[in-house]
């Protein structure tokens, strides 16, 4: 028999769902947000021979590099995303470019159907690497909405093992 999926909630089999999560940034959960890339890394393969055994190729694990995380927003009159995105490219030119606070650590929540924490990662130095101000627009489109996006590039992430299951009723 397997071990359970849920510690604390041993009834339950079925995953969390991809549309119950929140980002926050600066302590402040962003308003508005639609839709967040997944979480990925990769370690290189660096393959070698031994001497003694030429005919058989080992491999060991190399460098790790983490994969830039897409956040999109519905467009709204919040700031937040251009502000952090001009702390790197300033229209101003170089002396109003600020580089003092242009990295951020980022915290993921994934909620249960409660809307209780379930898991959280945290992201480490991400600073925006790609700006969206405005999508395509169109005006054969009335059901669209407006959404923009920024690309977080970071330097890792790991798990906040402190966040337990949550207990559900």
């Amino acid at each position: 028999m397997a071990a359970p999926t849920f510690t604390v909630n041993a009834h339950r089999h079925d995953p969390y769902r991809t549309f119950k999560f929140q980002v926050v940034i600066d302590g402040q959960a962003v308003a508005g947000l639609k839709k967040m890339g997944a979480l990925k890394k990769k370690t290189e393969v660096v393959k070698w021979r031994s001497a003694g055994d030429p005919s058989h190729e080992r491999a060991i694990p190399g460098g790790t590099s983490y994969e830039p995380v897409t956040l999109e927003q519905g467009l709204t009159h919040d700031p937040n995303f251009e502000e952090w995105a001009n702390l790197i490219n300033s229209l101003q030119g170089d002396a109003a470019t600020s580089l003092k606070n242009y990295r951020k650590n980022v915290v993921v929540n994934v909620l249960n159907l409660q809307g209780t924490v379930a898991i959280s990662y945290k992201l480490f130095r991400c600073w925006i690497s790609e700006y969206q101000a405005l999508p395509e627009l169109d005006a054969g489109t009335m059901n669209a909405i407006a959404i923009q996006s920024i690309t977080l590039s970071h330097e890792g992430w790991e798990r906040d093992t402190s966040v337990a299951e949550p207990a559900e009723t």
